[in-house]
């Protein structure tokens, strides 16, 4: 192992950590947003909206469909408008945090339509209002399906810094071409794919126990 491998491992760590954290923050207001919304601008939704709910759905599906590379490169314009400069981590949390929400969003309404739609007319009939219902009803019922959804959507953006790091963006995937693949650095290139196996791990160790918290913390009040 060479001398300089923990400090360039420690500090794409942390370029990666940024990116992730700052990206998820981003990403989970845009996709919550987008979810809500799609949920109640529906068929059954109470803010039935037929026409926004489809201009939605076809913005959601079209910034889903595209590749996360191209979608970078389509967002280097609006980086550089944002934060001055197109390369480094700061810049790749505006396409990070853009790629991800309409995946976060479509997981967090699939989230949201396996609440039972029996308490969304109960609400209804005791005269509760659609905002009511959205954040006293919908989303604190959905609420574990939602942590597993967000973690979910966490370890995707994970992999996305990664694919990021191909255009400058820092980070472990950075470290692994710029240094394990270009420099033939096999200590690296085996490093760093233990590192972000661990970080997803971790994540999913994480949201799971959150997950798994609330459901028996809702078992007990039962």
């Amino acid at each position: 192992m060479r001398d300089d491998l923990v400090d360039l491992l420690w500090a794409a760590l942390r370029q990666t950590l940024y990116m992730v954290f700052w990206s998820s923050i981003f990403a989970l207001a845009l996709g919550i947003a987008l979810g809500v919304a799609l949920v109640v601008t529906g068929k059954d939704g109470v803010l039935r909206a037929p026409r926004i709910n489809k201009l939605l759905s076809l913005l959601v599906n079209s910034v889903r469909s595209l590749p996360f590379i191209i979608l970078i490169v389509l967002l280097l314009p609006l980086s550089r408008l944002i934060v001055g400069t197109t390369l480094g981590p700061t810049a790749a949390i505006v396409s990070l945090s853009i790629g991800a929400s309409p995946f976060l969003g479509r997981i967090i309404e699939n989230s949201l339509k396996e609440v039972h739609p029996g308490k969304l007319e109960a609400a209804k009939a005791m005269g509760a209002t659609p905002l009511t219902i959205i954040f006293r009803v919908l989303i604190p019922e959905a609420l574990p399906a939602l942590v597993r959804s967000i973690t979910i959507a966490v370890i995707a953006i994970t992999e996305f810094t990664a694919v990021a790091g191909a255009i400058g963006a820092g980070g472990l995937g950075s470290l692994a071409i710029r240094f394990g693949y270009q420099r033939f650095r096999e200590d690296i290139m085996y490093a760093t794919v233990i590192l972000i196996i661990a970080l997803v791990q971790a994540i999913q160790w994480t949201g799971d126990g959150i997950a798994a918290a609330i459901v028996r913390r809702r078992t007990r009040a039962d």
